[in-house]
């Protein structure tokens, strides 16, 4: 007998076990969940469906512009899906859907219009979404653009060229520009070549290597280096066409994609699941763009089956959880509504840059990434130890589990100089594709999680604002921050050092403060629809979800006795009840820093702390140096 359809809402064609083993999932299903999502948000059209008033919490722009963004992020998608099946030759698309945005182009560019898109001006967020359409409008433009009447081109090239000579904020926002303006190259309307140039030139100050770049100024590292940061000058180079890239700047493009694209696999579980890490994690399918992107450039490492298999993997995991809804919509949060992890910008029609998720419609349905037969993940196969010293982090996977753990010492999402703040999505020691951090605001007074913190006489914990990598090779990691105690004017500096074997993260910490200012340490949070089972036991604390997913700290050095579990309602994306084992101790009495060193794990396997504690021997020397010996004999010297 079949398995029964995990998303019944959403009318996906039946499974394909034999071309792709692993999902399940073909083209068919992909146009079905566009066609799915397209349909869900037409109820909520304007009447002259220039803009797509969605429900959900408003952002700050206000409620014409979280409309304008319902027209241009659902447009993006449509753009695929015209283009992908040809216009109306595909006999696969509904005959409405090019009439559709068609006339909300028309509408939103009349300027007498009640439904009249705000003109761009400097660093307005109208700029974001005018980039979707433009891309939106070269990739369709033999069905929309081509047979717009000229006035209505001229009102389009009229409210694009707001661009022109504008300034906009210095960080992927500068792409913005550059694909908007070269789409105005492209039709023959008036541009500026130095935007674009500048822009272009612009993200050369930010790539690090080894395809990864920061968003602006600072250690800014997560998935906009895909879905942005490479997205965009490749989808210039599209537009430009050969001829438009005198530079030769696409063949450099195309190559730090393929490097970057060379580890990107090693982010995503075996249940399809992306590491939960960093901002507007609601985009949830954007994930996969720059996979997309670089079979539709010609420049993946990756096998055609791999490509659609990770792709593909990701897409069921969301929808086999709830996004999009039984309406049809994709809601505010990771898997259901979940505001704590959205931004002030986010209104109730940014989820829809997952629209970038479905580049892959435009390859042809004969292309190799549509017709070979999947191909497992690198988790799949075997344990992975990946390191990425651009980012500063460690990347490992466990195939017993699926689970995928990033170690972070290198992203903090602050400026380089100047007042720094910490964000849950950032600041963590550890992010994994099977839990969230604590990002509740009652939760994240607290920072208790994936956190070394020294604690105020109230209880209240230091920050970890700006993280200084200090080494990043192997399978070994370290930063450096400074610990602000409140109530005290000097920073403690902390020096952190992670280290993966097996299934664990050995973490040893080196803390400069005067004796006796108490110390804890917190594992990954579990959360579920049920309240996580506990335990606690000398120097270690474990917390167990219902499907056995595991979070467990052992104290090896530096910690007390006593242990403690931090349980939180309402705080994190993967359910309502959360929780947190957590390591309890003081800085030392001797002269030099204090040292503390603990066991971190996340595991669906069985967990006994209690023997790991007693069989792993610790030992630091005079000099500073940690000696760990495990069960096996293996020794690590940290």
């Amino acid at each position: 007998m079949p398995a029964p359809d995990p998303a019944p809402h959403l009318r996906l064609p039946p499974t394909d076990r034999v071309r792709s083993p692993l999902t399940g999932w073909t083209r068919a299903h992909w146009e079905a969940l566009a066609d799915r999502q397209l349909d869900a948000v037409l109820p909520y059209a304007t009447p002259g469906f220039a803009q797509y008033r969605l429900p959900g919490r408003a952002s700050w722009s206000g409620v014409v512009l979280d409309g304008l963004e319902g027209y241009a992020r659902t447009f993006l998608l449509a753009s695929f899906r015209i283009a992908g099946a040809g216009g109306h030759g595909g006999g696969d698309v509904s005959p409405h859907l090019i009439e559709r945005y068609t006339e909300g182009l028309t509408t939103g560019t009349d300027r007498d219009s009640a439904e009249a898109w705000p003109v761009l001006t400097d660093c307005s967020q109208q700029m974001v979404e005018a980039a979707s359409i433009a891309i939106g409008l070269h990739e369709t433009r033999p069905w929309i653009w081509d047979r717009l009447d000229v006035r209505v081109q001229e009102r389009v090239v009229d409210w694009l060229s707001g661009f022109v000579s504008a300034r906009t904020w210095d960080n992927n926002w500068r792409l913005f520009q550059v694909v908007s303006e070269q789409f105005l190259a492209s039709v023959g309307a008036p541009y500026s070549r130095s935007d674009i140039d500048d822009g272009l030139d612009r993200i050369e100050d930010w790539y690090v290597g080894d395809g990864w770049y920061t968003d602006g100024d600072g250690r800014n590292f997560d998935y906009y280096n895909g879905w942005a940061m490479h997205l965009y000058p490749l989808m210039w180079a599209r537009i430009a066409g050969p001829d438009g890239d005198g530079g030769g700047r696409a063949a450099v493009y195309r190559d730090r994609l393929a490097q970057f694209l060379a580890t990107y696999p090693q982010f995503f579980g075996a249940d399809g699941a992306p590491v939960h890490q960093g901002r507007s994690l609601a985009y949830r399918f954007a994930t996969t763009a720059p996979v997309w992107m670089g079979a539709l450039a010609d420049c993946t490492p990756l096998a055609p089956g791999l490509t659609r298999r990770l792709a593909s993997g990701v897409a069921r995991h969301f929808v086999e959880r709830g996004a999009p809804d039984r309406r049809g919509l994709l809601p505010l949060g990771w898997y259901d509504t979940f505001l704590p992890a959205t931004q002030p910008y986010s209104g109730p029609a940014s989820p829809y840059w997952a629209s970038k998720g479905f580049l892959g419609l435009l390859l042809p349905a004969d292309h190799p990434v549509w017709t070979e037969r999947e191909l497992p993940l690198p988790v799949e196969r075997s344990v992975q130890y990946t390191t990425l010293p651009a980012p500063g982090w460690l990347l490992h996977g466990t195939p017993h589990d699926g689970i995928v753990r990033l170690v972070n010492h290198g992203s903090d999402h602050n400026p380089p100089e100047g007042p720094a703040t910490d964000d849950p999505h950032y600041a963590k020691l550890a992010y994994s594709t099977a839990t969230a951090p604590e990002s509740a605001p009652h939760a994240w007074a607290r920072t208790t999680d994936s956190h070394l913190a020294l604690l105020a006489p109230d209880g209240t914990p230091s920050r970890r604002l700006r993280i200084h990598p200090l080494t990043c090779e192997g399978r070994r990691a370290s930063s450096r921050h400074d610990a602000h105690v409140p109530g005290r004017e000097e920073p403690f500096p902390v020096e952190s050092t992670s280290v993966l074997h097996g299934p664990w993260e050995l973490r040893v910490h080196r803390v400069r403060a005067p004796a006796g200012i108490a110390v804890r340490e917190g594992g990954y949070a579990v959360a579920d629809g049920t309240r996580p089972e506990s335990a606690r036991g000398p120097g270690w604390a474990l917390t167990r979800t219902e499907s056995g997913l595991t979070s467990v700290m052992v104290g090896l050095y530096g910690w007390d006795e006593e242990t403690a579990i931090a349980e939180e309602v309402e705080s994190n994306a993967f359910g309502p009840y959360s929780a947190t084992p957590v390591l309890r101790g003081r800085t030392g009495t001797s002269e030099g820093p204090s040292v503390h060193v603990s066991l971190v794990g996340l595991t669906r396997d069985s967990v006994h702390p209690e023997a790991l504690r007693t069989t792993i021997t610790c030992a630091v020397r005079d000099d500073g140096t940690v000696e760990v010996t495990f069960p096996e004999g293996e020794t690590l010297t940290i």
